[in-house]
């Protein structure tokens, strides 16, 4: 194994080509806006989809983070109108 094969290998599994394809890697895009794991994802599949060989499988990865994410979100949403409700009721009967 050439002696700069360590070097190679780093920058594949740190920096893969599929996630640098513009200005600024899209892990650091991902931090600096705090996406969390479901939008952070949802961001990676749709930049590397053209780029990695498998655009159609990779935009349906994003989109199944996203329902997950819209689906997580809606219950999120559900259980809190629930508790408003439950505080309006408590407070009505005291």
């Amino acid at each position: 194994m050439p002696s700069d094969a360590p070097l190679f290998r780093d920058k594949i599994i740190n920096h893969p080509p599929h996630y640098n394809t513009g200005r600024i890697e899209v892990i650091d895009f991902i931090e600096d806006q705090n996406l969390g794991f479901h939008l952070g994802n949802v961001v990676k599949y749709v930049c590397r989809s053209r780029h990695k060989g498998e655009e159609l499988y990779d935009l349906g990865k994003a989109m199944w983070y996203l329902q997950r994410y819209i689906k997580f979100r809606e219950k999120q949403y559900n259980e809190a109108a629930l508790d408003r409700e439950r505080n309006r009721a408590s407070t009505t009967r005291a």
